[in-house]
């Protein structure tokens, strides 16, 4: 695994960097001939890149026909509920880009979690080549983080942190009991690229533990992310981690 660390003054200027490596990936894979096979993350620090995505230079030079977009988690809820991580990126960007509707694969919130979570399983086998081993690749995996460290809809202390064989898993909110379906961490951990987006000072003690100490005997799923062949990213602002500019 390689990691880099990206700290920036604010989220705008998080937000403007983070489009302008999204499309470089996306034009390097249509260079290519291939499609792209993204994970979109939920949380307010998204938002604000995909709103720059909605707009130019990005809305009209990238290939979006290239990009296949997916969903790291999604709490279990319709379409147009506030609370949908797919609403949020519909409403951002993908409803304002010229993306095609069979390219975007959202997790289908209003389903049953208990079928939700094989069907949208078999969907991400059915598009994603597994070159790599028995689960699926992910070309671009984009990741928050809680307070608590939790990632994905994957909390601290959860059984799904133990979950070695399937695709997708059924996860639940510990304080409301909210069902989720989320990625399991051996499908995050298999993805060629990893980016955590992180801000805010609420988020320094725990990122700071997680830097220093990676996944040794830390409670936090986020310190748990690590890439078996390939590229962790840090996208974060000043405010997330100020001892670096110490």
């Amino acid at each position: 695994m390689t990691r880099e660390i990206y700290v920036f003054n604010d989220l705008q200027e998080l937000a403007d960097r983070l489009a302008q490596d999204f499309r470089k990936a996306v034009e390097n894979k249509s260079k290519a001939g291939e499609m792209i096979f993204i994970a979109l993350s939920g949380g307010k620090t998204p938002r604000i890149f995909f709103d720059v995505l909605a707009k130019p230079p990005y809305l009209g030079e990238i290939p979006w026909e290239k990009v296949n977009l997916f969903w790291g988690d999604e709490r279990c809820v319709p379409p147009d509920d506030p609370e949908s991580n797919y609403k949020m990126a519909n409403d951002s960007f993908i409803s304002k880009v010229n993306i095609p509707d069979d390219n975007v694969h959202r997790i289908i919130g209003e389903n049953p979690p208990e079928l939700e979570v094989n069907r949208y399983a078999k969907e991400i086998q059915t598009n994603l080549p597994d070159e790599k081993n028995v689960f699926p690749v992910f070309d671009w995996i984009f990741l928050g983080m809680g307070d608590d460290g939790h990632t994905a809809s994957l909390f601290p202390n959860s059984l799904t942190l133990h979950e070695k064989t399937d695709i997708c898993v059924i996860a639940e909110h510990p304080s409301t009991g909210q069902k989720r379906i989320s990625l399991s961490l051996p499908v995050i951990n298999n993805a060629r690229r990893v980016s955590f987006l992180v801000t805010g000072k609420d988020k320094a003690p725990v990122l700071k533990e997680i830097l220093e100490k990676g996944a040794t005997l830390l409670p936090y799923p986020a310190s748990k992310i690590s890439p078996t062949d390939g590229l962790l990213e840090w996208y974060i602002d000043k405010a997330a981690a100020p001892e670096l500019y110490k």
